[in-house]
């Protein structure tokens, strides 16, 4: 969706830039404490209900006949063109490069990373609205521009954050579901678990069965994407205090944001894990497709798993919560949510074998070993994306601002500059830059957040917002019931078969 061609691009960047780089400008902090201090209603309060729309809402409905019209005309213009060939070896590896599947929260650049509606990384971290002047982004900010195509003003960002907080309540009901569990259940079990406990207070199930037009499907689908939105920190933060603190569900804090108030819930107040979160759920929050390459592990995220399982389930008017727990369900696979675990893991085989303090020399000879040995190296290598991955380079950035001197850190900024050299020495690896598994896990252990078997959690929160997102414009867009051709393996030797026997014959 071209949300941020030229005309609107180029007036939007002039009005959001001053807005980002003096984010509090015209709303001050304590303005905005202000406001939330006077809400009647607490994070775990009764929802209030939405009789008008929200700020967001309004332009989402000024936005959609406009892309309605456009995707028309694409259809109409383009529909016969070829977007690319399919091979048997594509069909067999996993779907791999093709192209069949509409996306339009990102996309990755192989030589930018991934954007967020045209938005390289650093572009977001420059022109998203923030707390403070050199802090991260708002992901109320990126939330806001993920829906409409639009860089947000600090005001758009605020309100948003305000009518997530309104929206925020999580039932009773799911509690009891997580406590009937058994103890030692796995976090993203209970959170998959918790999303399906929540679909009894859907919108969209409720107005499909009272027989509303399609042509509004959109706007209870709306309604879910932000209550689900709204209350998956919450779900986690108890999920995490059930499952490896005291048990004891700690209240939100309306004076926070809404990273913030996930990691208050969670029982951290350190205001630079806020700021960590902040990020994190930033760069987390979409999609990113990478292919693996030898002698490296890929960053597992491959548009196939949990994007096409939560975007299939949405295709078949399955509600938010439904199609987002598909998602999540596919996320919990070790194949994609165990990446930073990995990484970490890596590392600290490194500082029992060779110690912490390690010199490249040591650490070079170290990695060569492990490839010789057959094994990989976490969080390096990918053949799409040309240069370091963005993700990683905020995170880099971020340890050597606030914890530089922290010895992992250090460690994993001396891995960064030995690791790429000996892969591309192997001659079997193109690009071996490392992506955002490398550094995440020990950001996270850095501030106390040291139980792994969450860290996929944490990344399922994130993933809300890109997931529900396009669920909205699937809906908004009218677009049908995925329905991808498949076929036995004897009928793929047929049809190559008799192929192969018509070109002969020719």
């Amino acid at each position: 969706m071209a949300l941020w061609r030229s005309a609107r691009l180029g007036a939007q960047l002039q009005k959001s830039s001053s807005a980002a780089c003096n984010p509090l400008s015209r709303t001050s902090i304590a303005a905005f404490s202000s406001r939330l201090l006077n809400q009647t209603s607490s994070l775990f309060s009764t929802a209030q209900p939405h009789p008008e729309a929200s700020d967001l809402q309004t332009r989402l409905r000024e936005l959609i006949p406009e892309e309605q019209a456009r995707l028309k005309e694409i259809r109409k213009k383009y529909g016969n063109v070829v977007l690319g060939e399919t091979t048997v070896d594509m069909a067999i590896g996993g779907m791999r490069g093709i192209k069949g599947m509409i996306w339009e929260p990102s996309l990755l650049d192989a030589n930018e990373g991934i954007r967020f509606r045209g938005f390289s990384i650093p572009e977001c971290q420059k022109l998203l609205p923030k707390i403070k002047p050199d802090g991260e982004p708002l992901p109320e900010g990126l939330l806001w521009l993920l829906m409409t195509g639009e860089v947000p003003t600090i005001e758009q960002a605020l309100a948003v954050s305000e009518e997530l907080k309104s929206r925020a309540k999580v039932p009773g009901h799911v509690e009891r579901v997580l406590n009937a569990l058994p103890s030692g259940t796995h976090p993203m079990t209970q959170f998959t678990a918790g999303i399906m406990a929540l679909q009894t207070e859907s919108v969209f199930a409720k107005a499909y069965a009272g027989g509303i037009h399609k042509s509004r499907y959109w706007e209870p689908c709306y309604e879910d994407a932000m209550d689900c939105i709204a209350r998956v920190p919450a779900l986690a933060a108890m999920i995490y205090r059930k499952t490896f603190k005291d048990g004891k569900v700690l209240p939100g804090d309306n004076n926070l944001d809404y990273s913030g108030n996930f990691a208050h819930m969670m029982g951290f107040d350190d205001p630079q894990f806020h700021e960590l979160m902040r990020l994190y759920i930033v760069i987390h929050s979409a999609k990113y497709k990478l292919a693996p390459v030898a002698g490296a592990m890929n960053d597992k995220e491959d548009g196939r798993s949990y994007w096409s399982e939560g975007e299939m389930v949405g295709s078949a008017l399955s509600d938010p919560y439904l199609s987002f727990a598909a998602g999540m369900n596919g996320l919990a696979g070790p194949l994609h949510g165990l990446a930073n675990q990995e990484c970490l893991r890596w590392l600290r085989h490194v500082v029992d074998e060779i110690g912490v303090g390690a010199s490249k020399d040591e650490l070079q000879q170290f990695v060569q070993d492990t490839l010789k040995a057959g094994k990989v190296v976490p969080g390096f290598g990918h053949a799409v994306l040309r240069k370091t991955d963005p993700r990683y380079t905020c995170q880099r950035e971020f340890a050597l601002k606030h914890l530089s001197d922290n010895p992992m850190v250090k460690l994993v900024s001396n891995v960064y500059e030995v690791v790429p050299d000996v892969l591309l020495k192997t001659g079997k690896v193109n690009n071996p830059w490392p992506n955002v598994d490398a550094h995440s896990g020990v950001l996270l252990q850095h501030y106390g957040l040291t139980e792994e078997n969450f860290y996929t959690v944490l990344f399922g929160v994130s993933r809300a917002m890109g997931v529900l997102t396009q669920l909205v414009w699937d809906r908004a867009l009218g677009l049908p019931i995925e329905r991808p051709k498949s076929l036995t393996t004897k009928a793929i030797v047929e049809f190559c078969e008799k192929k192969a026997s018509t070109m002969a014959a020719a």
